[in-house]
């Protein structure tokens, strides 16, 4: 599958190879909703806690949602409500993000962030240990607010038995988890710094690991039921929090530490919640969940039909074949803008960019099809060479006899896989049968939807933007880029904070770049590619790189065909643009880079990225990006980056860091595209630790070495 690294970000179309620019925010929901119709449904799925992630009311379970599970839950119980996304990148690991309004507290002064209540941002973290068995229960350890302000951050471990309808859990809580705080800390027999949890860190978000699984702790656990209705399920617990130490001095009454309540689920993907809670108070929770790892999409409705097979067997040799006619049939019905095709004593050789389908077998397939309508007895093998800005990366051949095999279903998938074939490209003395002119406008238009969550002006600031992208190629390894991009609607009027910073203001100016103009310039860039080697690549740009940067740059990139790793370093010089987006500039300039290996671990699509270097504010160090590409092209991923610049100086969050969930549109639309929809969310755009955002990476531009997406989707090579 195609695998990219670095941190995506806002609702986004995205070419193969070709980052479209973007926003720094999306929004999950309508990319949640629009799988919906076409996801699968788990009898008996497990529910959502209020803090979101699977639970029963305010405690954790063991349990684990399916494999690419999405779930966005919003709860309410005074005074607090919560809008939560869950993630399941892995059957073992579960990721949540949280944004917590304190419905009595305020933001700020009233002269910057109004009435609006005061916001905490925070991420969790769930990994199950073991599974359960016959006799052994699950067992899973947890941490709430690792990443935020540590307002609400605690520890457990807690297991799960299942007895028939019956779900049982039983865990140990530290922090707010367990601040009822009567037992004492078991590990206290390892270390007496066990028995004092320090007090809450300074709201810089840090991973505070010296406050982990210490102090008091507490037991919690109840039961959920699965009715015999498969729309209803109920659900009680005890409580570990008895809420006499909540944050900012916000205590409230509890008059039980039980709570109760039901789970109705009308809708296949959407479950409601009221819950009696404290003893006191009503809880109300909605969910959305979808799994996003076995979304197919809708039936491609709009794409052309696959070509028909001749009834009779062409007879044309390659020589008397109208290939310039050939070349339009495989753009309009394969997707492959054609650049030459040549000929290999038995191998008919297709070269082109695939600009249509997202699965590349589809492709081939297709391919295949026109040329077998086309030639006569003497090909044996169809060969399509994968281009991607000029640069050819992969060879997939498909032995024809055995393809009409597969069409006639004299053979099977299993047996046709055998016979084909994935090749490093090579030099060779081909025989060219057509070559094309080439294609130098390449434009698009698109309407986009960018936001901000949680900022101190306002809980959501979002826009609505026109944007207008322009390619012209002089040759097919030099290209010009340009973007436009028009404001249409927004609330940026309420958009006046600016975050305080020690450091070159290299991002946090980010309001000033977004509000001076209507219209502006994001890219304005020229780009060369050149293939250095069998596997190593070149890549050198020069122009306004991103809407913060301009200058200059280059890339190169080692990448072995066949192996699941590659290594590639770039350096750039650019300097600060000016806020209009246009093409004035700045004062400040600095010299950014890094070296960056990227390692597929073979272990369900997870692909690890770090990058060591220079940051945009002149900082040195590292990020590390792990995200797990499903199936069905949808990725999951997180970051974190840590540079030399201290917590105190970085400001809030202390480093950078993020999760992000990418989208192909072509699950949502009913016809087939490479373009995708991304959300990200960063907690907080600081100085520290900022990349150059480059439109281009030559790991992208060579996705096409990364064979899982044919491999697992072979099966399409018949559509």
């Amino acid at each position: 599958m195609r695998k990219r690294t670095g941190r995506p970000s806002g609702i986004t179309t995205r070419t193969r190879g070709r980052t479209q620019w973007r926003r720094r925010c999306g929004c999950l929901l309508p990319l949640l909703g629009g799988l919906l119709m076409s996801t699968a449904y788990a009898d008996n799925a497990p529910t959502q806690s209020d803090f979101g992630g699977v639970g029963l009311w305010q405690t954790p379970t063991a349990r684990m949602a399916d494999d690419g599970e999405v779930a966005l839950t919003a709860s309410h119980v005074q005074p607090y409500d919560r809008y939560n996304v869950s993630l399941q990148p892995l059957p073992w690991l579960e990721g949540i993000f949280r944004y917590t309004a304190v419905s009595n507290r305020r933001y700020g002064p009233e002269s910057l962030s109004g009435s609006q209540s005061y916001k905490d941002k925070s991420i969790d973290v769930k990994v199950r240990l073991w599974s359960e068995s016959h006799y052994l229960p699950d067992l899973s350890v947890g941490a709430r607010d690792i990443g935020g302000t540590g307002l609400f951050a605690g520890e457990y471990v807690v297991m799960n038995k299942r007895f028939g309808p019956i779900d049982a859990s039983l865990g140990m809580g530290w922090g707010y988890v367990g601040a009822r705080g009567d037992i004492k800390n078991p590990f206290s027999i390892i270390s007496d710094k066990f028995d004092v949890r320090p007090s809450d860190n300074d709201g810089t978000g840090k991973f505070s690991s010296n406050r982990y699984f210490r102090g008091p702790a507490a037991l919690f656990g109840g039961i959920s039921y699965q009715t015999p209705w498969d729309w209803l399920v109920l659900k009680a617990e005890y409580d570990g929090n008895n809420y006499q130490h909540e944050p900012q001095h916000n205590n409230q009454k509890q008059s039980s530490p039980v709570n109760i309540g039901a789970v109705f689920r009308p809708g296949r993907n959407l479950d409601l919640s009221v819950a009696f809670e404290r003893g006191n108070t009503v809880m109300l929770g909605l969910t959305l969940h979808a799994n996003m790892a076995e979304g197919t999409g809708p039936t491609k409705l709009l794409d052309p039909a696959p070509p028909k097979r001749n009834t009779a067997a062409a007879t044309q040799t390659p020589e008397q074949v109208d290939w310039a006619s050939v070349a339009r049939t495989l753009r309009d019905n394969a997707g492959i803008q054609v650049s030459s095709i040549t000929r290999r004593g038995s191998e008919v050789v297709v070269k082109g960019e695939q600009e249509t389908y997202f699965y590349n077998a589809k492709s081939v397939g297709r391919a295949a099809r026109v040329l077998d309508n086309e030639l006569g007895a003497g090909v044996d093998w169809f060969t399509i060479a994968a281009q991607q800005e000029g640069l050819t990366t992969t060879e997939t051949s498909v032995n024809r006899q055995r393809f009409d095999e597969l069409l006639d279903h004299d053979i099977t998938l299993g047996e046709f896989r055998q016979s084909v074939e994935h090749n490093a490209p090579t030099p060779r003395n081909d025989d060219v049968l057509y070559r094309a002119p080439l294609k130098r406008f390449d434009q698009s238009f698109a309407l986009v939807y960018a936001q901000s969550l949680g900022g101190p002006d306002a809980f959501l600031l979002y826009q609505i933007a026109a944007i207008y992208n322009l390619d012209f190629h002089f040759t097919p390894n030099l290209w010009w880029s340009g973007v436009a991009s028009v404001d249409l609607f927004d609330n940026y009027d309420k958009f006046k904070y600016d975050a305080p910073s020690d450091l070159p203001r290299v991002r946090t100016d980010v309001r000033k770049y977004i509000t001076s103009s209507t219209i502006t310039m994001p890219v304005f860039q020229l780009t060369g590619t050149r293939q250095l080697g069998q596997d190593l690549y070149g890549m050198a740009y020069a122009g306004m790189l991103e809407s913060m940067f301009g200058g200059v740059g280059g890339e190169v990139l080692y990448r072995p065909f066949g192996e699941r790793w590659a290594i590639g370093s770039d350096i750039n010089w650019v300097k600060q643009r000016g806020y209009d987006q246009d093409f004035s500039f700045r004062g400040y300039h600095v010299v950014t880079g890094h070296v960056t290996g990227y390692f597929d671990l073979g272990y369900k699509d997870v692909l690890v990225a770090i990058s060591a270097g220079r940051y945009l504010a002149g900082d040195w160090g590292a990020t590390v990006d792990v995200s797990r590409e499903f199936r069905n092209g949808v990725r999951m991923g997180a970051y974190a980056t840590k540079t030399n610049v201290s917590a105190a100086q970085f400001g809030e969050g202390s480093f950078d860091k993020g999760i992000y969930v990418s989208i192909p549109f072509d699950l949502m639309l009913p016809r087939s595209t490479l373009s995708r929809a991304t959300f990200v969310w960063d907690p907080l755009i600081r100085d520290g630790g900022a990349s150059l955002g480059r439109r281009y990476s030559l790991y992208s531009l060579t996705s096409d070495r990364d064979l899982d997406n044919f491999n697992s989707n072979l099966d399409k090579i018949v559509e």
